[in-house]
């Protein structure tokens, strides 16, 4: 038989349909030290060469065992293929020759489509509108890509896209020692948000509970991440906002969701969702009548506007 390699993708150990024959009939299947949870399925460590009829699995193109199989089974493409073509776009659209719009947008310039694509998507996720979903993820990418393009011009401080990637997968893999290496155990989702705060505060060095908060979001938003943050910090109740001013109430209101397990932000919005769909409606209606929807007084308002 001859000695087999299957080059894994990182971090993820999915063994390809072609490798199924050959990791039958080996005497042995080994792995070399990179291949994440290798004795989950089934591997044992490759120590020295390899026997003739072993199959060997890593997830490193550049191994030296590669250099030694006769036979080599690569895991089909992963998810994230067509990124790399997303990639190729936007240079293309940067680079001479490309967009002139483009070409002329900035950090500065891309900050009012970044939060208009975002709420975009809210929106697609409250309607459970999944192709709206698909199209503003797209949307959101695009903001990222734009900007890593953006960055990667920069001749003080330049990073690209695959520095961000980088970067990501750094922070995802640090955070989750639970599920990259071995040692503590985290099986319920409230101790990972736990934990995930624990290890950020390390990571950042932070020093106050309330730091890294992006004052920037929404009032009630950032009124109920602040209790969040506080809350941990066992900060009591009473000294949450609740003077007579009308921010303290509106606060103290979003205080008291937040700490009932509700997201004020999410009950505000599906609120006046709810009562621009009741203002729609009784102008529909009136105009059904024949009046002017926008000339309705306070008796046809009233007699208009739909039942709860």
């Amino acid at each position: 038989m001859p000695r087999t390699v299957v080059l894994l993708p990182r971090w993820v150990s999915v063994l390809p349909a072609a490798a199924l024959p050959a990791l039958r009939s080996a005497s042995v299947v080994l792995a070399t030290a990179d291949v994440p949870d290798a004795a989950a399925i089934g591997a044992e460590p490759l120590e020295g060469d390899p026997p003739a009829d072993a199959v060997v699995l890593t997830t490193d193109p550049e191994h030296p065992v590669l250099a030694g199989a006769d036979v080599v089974v690569r895991a089909p493409d992963s998810a994230g293929w067509a990124l790399l073509d997303a990639v190729a776009v936007m240079d293309r659209l940067r680079s001479p020759g490309g967009c002139p719009w483009d070409a002329e947008q900035t950090h500065a310039s891309l900050r009012p489509y970044l939060i208009e694509e975002a709420y975009e998507l809210y929106q697609a996720i409250e309607d459970e509108d999944r192709a709206a979903m698909r199209e503003e993820l797209g949307d959101v990418l695009l903001q990222v890509l734009f900007h890593a393009r953006v960055a990667a011009e920069d001749g003080a401080e330049p990073f690209d896209i695959d520095a961000v990637a980088a970067d990501l997968v750094a922070k995802l893999v640090g955070r989750h020692p639970h599920v990259f290496a071995d040692g503590e155990r985290i099986d319920t989702a409230e101790r990972q948000e736990h934990r995930w705060e624990e290890l950020k505060r390390a990571e950042k060095q932070r020093e106050s509970s309330v730091d890294g908060v992006p004052l920037g979001q929404p009032a009630v938003a950032l009124a109920a991440k602040l209790t969040s943050r506080t809350a941990r910090a066992r900060l009591p109740v009473e000294l949450l906002p609740a003077g007579p001013g009308v921010g303290d109430q509106l606060f103290a209101l979003a205080a008291k969701a937040k700490l009932a397990g509700l997201d004020p932000e999410a009950e505000l919005r599906a609120a006046a969702r709810h009562f621009a769909e009741a203002v729609r409606a009784a102008e529909t209606a009136a105009r059904a009548d024949g009046l002017d929807p926008h000339a309705l007084d306070h008796d046809c308002w009233k007699h208009y506007w739909p039942i709860p």
